[in-house]
Parts: structure tokens; sequence; C-alpha cells
């Protein structure tokens, strides 16, 4: 089902504005993100084909089933907790009956997992980006020579130097395997006996081993660093993906304000530990941010994020001794809330 098809259908019972408009945090550049919950008729709820989510290719208009819908807020799932207690002036549709449903009947200490540690998990992000902004790239991929050396003296050389050293192609060398030692072989050079090569080609994943004649001793010994090599591949297969598919308006503004860390996502790493506080100290989920000057301030890039990290850590440290006290319950009542989705449920078919 498309999500034109169900605008026309009338199964839709709530549509509120959410994100940074609902959170009193927009900026003039910002998008309008569309949340809400549809009730699905009667002969589609019971068939084969429950459909729990509709959402455009953007994921910024999602609207939830109703039996989804409270499954989330069931697990105190930040997004679905937001979508419930959104500000009445970003609510566009509610039907009378969702009035039985309250933050109250939900707010849990599952909101310490749920909130703080979808924030930490933003901080790893962030981590992740500040290190891919610090440490680039460069286009061009390496291959498994550049992650070999020869034994020299005391130490080591690259093997590509050895190599030039000596005017050989890797083409024309052989590799033997030296028993007992690690990814360690010996190295032959001899034109005219037609060995493999130390690669098969530059998308090589390992060395190649060559058949030698037992005549024959080594030019040099050598060593693959074949854990360095897979580490690499794995970082710049990730460096790559994340260039290719990054929000480069989100980039530009992080090379704007020079601090090297995806604000925006930083400012609501700060909103939800904020958010978790609150559900804790006062059990009360305020979406509309009091503290709206100094999220601000974190998209704008006026903190170092070696600061912001630090006080994440801290104010996560602060959480997990507050939700230790708190009053909330461990996990919010399931039988009650599955005997008021049933009524619900009962209610809008007879409507």
């Amino acid at each position: 089902m498309t999500l034109e098809e169900l605008r026309v259908s009338n199964w839709i019972v709530m549509e509120c504005i959410s994100g940074s408009k609902a959170y009193g945090l927009d900026t003039p550049e910002s998008d309008t993100d569309i949340k809400g919950v549809f009730v699905l008729p009667k002969h589609e709820f019971y068939g084969l084909d429950y459909l729990e989510q509709v959402s455009n290719p953007s994921n910024d208009i999602v609207f939830y089933e109703l039996k989804r819908f409270v499954e989330l807020l069931a697990k105190n799932n930040p997004n679905i907790l937001e979508l419930l207690a959104t500000p009445d002036d970003s609510v566009i549709i509610k039907h009378s009956l969702l009035a039985e449903l309250k933050p109250d009947l939900f707010l849990s200490r599952l909101c310490l997992q749920s909130f703080g540690n979808y924030a930490m998990a933003q901080i790893r992000k962030a981590r992740g980006l500040n290190k891919k902004i610090l440490n680039p790239m460069e286009r061009k991929r390496r291959d498994v020579l550049d992650f070999c050396y020869i034994i020299e003296g005391q130490g080591s050389v690259p093997l590509r130097d050895f190599l030039e050293s000596k005017g050989w192609k890797q083409e024309q060398c052989g590799l033997s395997k030296i028993p007992h030692m690690h990814e360690v072989y010996g190295l032959y050079h001899e034109k005219d006996l037609g060995f493999e090569g130390i690669i098969s080609s530059g998308r090589a994943n390992s060395v190649k081993l060559s058949s030698i004649p037992k005549e024959l001793c080594p030019k040099a010994i050598l060593s693959f660093n074949q854990s360095g090599y897979s580490k690499y591949c794995k970082d710049y297969k990730e460096y790559w993906d994340w260039v290719e598919n990054r929000n480069d308006v989100r980039y530009r503004n992080t090379e704007a304000h020079g601090k090297n860390y995806d604000a925006k996502n930083m400012m609501h790493t700060f909103r939800l530990l904020a958010m978790a506080e609150e559900i804790a100290r006062d059990g009360a989920l305020n979406v509309r941010r009091p503290d709206r000057d100094f999220l601000l301030g974190i998209k704008h890039g006026e903190f170092s994020y070696k600061e912001l990290v630090r006080q994440a850590e801290e104010k996560m440290e602060m959480l997990i001794h507050l939700y230790d006290k708190s009053k909330l319950p461990e996990r919010p009542n399931e039988r009650k809330i599955g005997k008021i989705l049933r009524d619900l449920r009962a209610g809008f078919y007879s409507s």
C-alpha cells in the first residue's frame, strides 16, 4: 500500500508534525517530518497481510498501524513516545478514542536503555564520523603488495621498495610458504622459471604460491601483514560508502563550523539524554524542548567535539544512578495496555 492509498482510505487516526518542528528546534532550512497512526479495517486486520507501517521513500513521512504503534510504545521507543506526546500545535489529526493512550501508561525504567543507550550509540557514531573526517582515505585502493615487507637486517623494508632496488617485477617472482611461520614466505626470482608472481591481480586478497624447485634458495624472506590488509579493506569500504551516501548538506555544515562532528546528530544526542533525565526525575515527557538555546548552540558548532563527548558520558553515568532510584516501574503494565488496545480497536470498528 502506498502513502497516497492510505490517505484516501480514511484509516488515519493520528497525524502529527514531528522532528525538529515538534521539538521547537527548527530553522528556516528544516524539512517537515510527519508521523502518524492508522487502523486497518477489520477484514484486513484479521487477514493474512497485516501491514505494520506505510512510509514514503525518504522515511520522513511514516504511519504506524495501531498494534505496531502500541507495541513500540510498550518498548519505550523514543520516536513513538514523542509521537504520542506531540505538542497540540503540531497535531494535525487525532481521533478522540486515542485519548485513552497517555504517556504515563508507558513511561518506565526501560527509558534508560531506549533513550540513554540510543544517545550513546549516536556518540559512537559521532566518533566514527570524527575519525573519517580527520583521517580521509585516498581514492586509489591499496593492494596486497602494500602490506608485504622484506626482512632486512634487524628490521624490514616495504616490498615495493625492495623490488625497485633490484629492478624486479612482482610477476617474475615466486613465493613458497615457510613451515611453522605465520604469513612468512621465501621469495624467489628467476626470469626463466615461469613463477606465478606474488599476487594474481591488484584485487587479490592474499599472496600467491608458486611451485619452487627444491635446489633453489630464496632471495629474501617476505612477511605479509594479512590482518592489516583485511582491516584496511574494511575501513576503505566503510569510508567510501560513507562518502557516497552522506548527507552533503549536513557534511558541508560540519565543514563550515570546523569542529569535525555532525552537529545535528550531536544535538539530538543531548536532546535524548535530557529527555531521559526528565522522565526519570519528573515522570514527564517534554517533546517541546525547554533547553532550545543550548541544543541549537550544539547544532551551530559552539562546543568542541571532545567537550561534548565528555559531557555526554558524564550525563549517562548520572542517568544510571537516577534511574536506579527512580519511582518509575521496571516496565509498562502490558496486561493493562493489551486490554486498552483491544478496547480501542473494538471502538474503532464499531464507530
